[in-house]
């Protein structure tokens, strides 16, 4: 049988998985769930960095297509390009092959818009594309917090909606109901968001997190990818300071996730 993409747009997990009985428990009698499989990880990709399954209307199993919850004006825009004037610029991603399966993140740091520093790792064997992403949100947001100290403006740029809305919006009506969603099921990461959503709410009146949309080619976007591949395939279970960052080209050769 030829391999399938299950790209999951709403449910109690979003991403590209390969697994379909891991898939159908995400989306199994969750409200308006919205998924569709694909033949190619190329056509997942794109679909899935489309942000939302209006592309595909009546495609996902007779499902109605929708756009994919809005993140509030403190989580940043989606347009093409968000970055905006800042000190520090720090790009986070993480990757998962096969999805669920090997997992690890990836962040690039600029400042004063050049590249300072590389980080990978965090390596799950048995891990998914979001908790690799919400871990390497995470990471920026320690980051961040440094440079914040410092009195520097810092702006970190995720490629996962999903991980935005968990640690800038959800977390908060999660916590008030004791960490419970309010659609059945547990949450899921819960420990990577509690820790993340705590970081965030000490400095989110001095951060700018803004979602940045996945492989068009803005280089952090892409060195952070590159990052969280070379996790995976170096097994690092730390999260690494990559050694060298003089040779753009060369890392951006590195596999791409």
């Amino acid at each position: 049988m030829a391999k399938k993409y299950y790209v999951v747009w709403v449910g109690r997990e979003t991403g590209i998985f390969t697994n379909w009985p891991y898939t159908k428990k995400l989306v199994e009698k969750y409200p308006q769930a919205k998924y569709k499989s694909f033949p190619t990880e190329v056509e997942a990709k794109a679909a899935f960095s489309a942000g939302h399954a209006k592309t595909f209307a009546g495609a996902a199993s007779g499902k109605t297509a929708g756009s994919k919850p809005a993140a509030t004006k403190k989580a940043g825009s989606s347009s093409a390009n968000p970055m905006i004037k800042s000190d520090v610029h720090i790009f986070c991603d993480g990757g998962c092959d096969p999805n669920p399966g090997k997992a690890s993140s990836g962040v690039a740091v600029y400042r004063q818009n050049t590249l300072e520093e590389l980080w990978y790792g965090l390596f799950n064997p048995h891990g998914t594309n979001n908790s690799a992403e919400l871990n390497a949100l995470h990471q920026s947001l320690l980051i961040a917090k440094a440079d914040l100290d410092a009195g520097k403006t810092v702006q970190v740029l995720c490629d996962s909606q999903y991980s935005i809305n968990c640690v800038t919006v959800w977390a908060y009506s999660w916590k008030k109901k004791g960490w419970k969603r309010q659609t059945p099921g547990d949450i899921k990461n819960l420990e990577v968001i509690q820790q993340a959503h705590a970081l965030y709410d000490s400095i989110k009146d001095k951060v700018t997190v803004s979602h940045v949309k996945a492989h068009i080619g803005i280089e952090g976007n892409e060195l952070a990818d590159r990052m969280s591949i070379y996790g995976i395939d170096q097994k690092m279970t730390e999260f690494c300071r990559y050694p060298d960052t003089s040779d753009t080209a060369k890392l951006l050769a590195l596999r791409a996730g």
